[in-house]
C-alpha cells in the first residue's frame, strides 16, 4: 500500500500557540464563569483536552457523539446521536469542539438541539424595538400597521442596496464569477474562500435583519419560529429567479398576495400548501423563475 505524501500546513508551534491564544480569549470572554465544553467524539477529543488545560476559568467537560456519515466517507444525510449529554446545560456557558466540518449537517442538527436543551422549547415573548404608528386610509375603512411600512421600506432600501453592490463593487462581480464557474474564478485571481466566507456574512446580516422584521409582526417566539418563514424565502426567491434580487421581492410580494387570497377565498388550513403548490408550479412550467435567466453549463 502506497502512501501518498502528506502536506504539513501547521507547525505543532504554531498549533500551541492558537489554542493557547483560543483559550486566553475564551477565559477573557467569560470573565471567571463557569465554561461547559462539548467534545464531539471522537475526533476533536485531543484538541479539546489541550484546549481546557489553556482556559483559566473552571471548565466542565461533557461528551457527544453526533454523525451523518455512518460507516461511509460522504454524509448520508441522515443525523444519528450515538451518545448524549449526561448532564442538563441549561443556563450554562457552552461552546461545541468539533474536528471536521464538511456538509454543515451534523453540526446544524447539533445547534439545534443544544439550542433547545439551553433556552428551553416553552414560547418566549418579544419586546417591540421598532415602534411607529399605524396609518388609516378611507375613512377607517383600510389600516396599514406601522411595522409593515417599515419593512416594505426596508426591503427596498436592502434590494437597491444588495443590486448596486452585486453589480458595482469588485466583491459583488467577485460573488457573481464565484457563483458562475468557481474554477474560472480562482483562475483569474478571485479568492474564492473568501468571497463565500463574505456571501454567508452578508447572507447572515441580512437574515437577522428579517428575524428582526418578524418578531416585530409576530412577537411570541418558538424553537420553529423561522422555520417556515425561511422554506418561503426559498419559494419566493425560485419564483422570481435564482440569481436575481428584485425578482426575489417580486416574487415574495406575489407569493404572498397568492397565500392571503388563497386563506381568504379557500382555507386558511391548506395556505402552506398552496405556497408549495406554487413551487411545483413554477418549476414545472419555468424553471429559471420570472426573472431568472438560462445559463448554459460548458462541458
Amino acid at each position: 500500500m502506497k502512501v501518498k505524501n502528506i502536506r504539513k500546513y501547521l507547525t505543532e508551534e504554531q498549533i500551541t500557540e492558537r489554542v493557547k491564544a483560543m483559550g486566553e480569549q475564551i477565559s477573557k470572554d467569560y470573565g471567571g464563569e463557569t465554561v461547559y465544553l462539548i467534545c464531539i467524539l471522537k475526533g476533536s477529543i485531543f484538541f479539546t483536552c489541550e484546549l481546557a488545560k489553556r482556559i483559566t476559568s473552571p471548565v466542565e467537560i461533557d461528551f457527544m457523539s453526533v454523525s451523518s456519515y455512518g460507516a461511509g466517507t460522504s454524509s448520508s444525510g441522515v443525523v444519528k446521536i450515538g451518545k448524549d449529554l449526561d448532564t442538563t446545560i441549561e443556563g450554562k456557558n457552552v461552546l461545541v469542539v468539533e474536528d471536521i466540518i464538511d456538509s454543515g449537517r451534523t453540526l446544524s442538527y447539533l445547534l439545534q438541539n443544544l439550542a433547545l436543551l439551553i433556552f428551553g422549547a416553552d414560547a418566549k415573548s418579544f419586546v417591540a424595538v421598532i415602534k411607529v404608528p399605524s396609518i388609516t386610509l378611507f375613512d377607517g375603512e383600510l389600516t396599514i400597521k406601522g411595522i409593515t411600512i417599515v419593512t416594505i421600506l426596508a426591503c427596498i432600501i436592502i434590494m437597491v442596496g444588495l443590486s448596486l453592490f452585486v453589480k458595482k463593487t469588485k466583491p459583488g462581480r467577485a460573488m457573481q464569477a464565484v457563483s458562475e464557474d468557481r474554477d474560472a474564478a480562482q483562475l483569474m485571481g478571485v479568492n474564492v474562500n473568501a468571497t463565500i466566507s463574505l456571501t454567508f456574512a452578508i447572507g447572515s446580516g441580512l437574515a437577522a435583519i428579517a428575524g428582526l422584521l418578524l418578531c416585530q409582526t409576530y412577537p411570541t417566539l418558538t424553537p420553529y419560529t423561522g422555520a417556515m418563514p425561511g422554506i418561503k424565502a426559498f419559494v419566493a426567491a425560485v419564483f422570481g429567479g435564482i440569481g436575481s434580487i428584485p425578482g426575489a421581492m417580486v416574487g415574495g410580494i406575489l407569493l404572498g398576495i397568492i397565500e392571503i387570497f388563497g386563506k381568504a377565498y379557500i382555507s386558511s388550513q391548506v395556505a402552506d400548501a398552496i405556497v408549495f403548490a406554487v413551487l411545483i408550479v413554477v418549476l414545472l412550467v419555468k424553471p429559471t423563475g420570472l426573472f431568472g435567466k438560462n445559463i448554459q453549463e460548458k462541458v
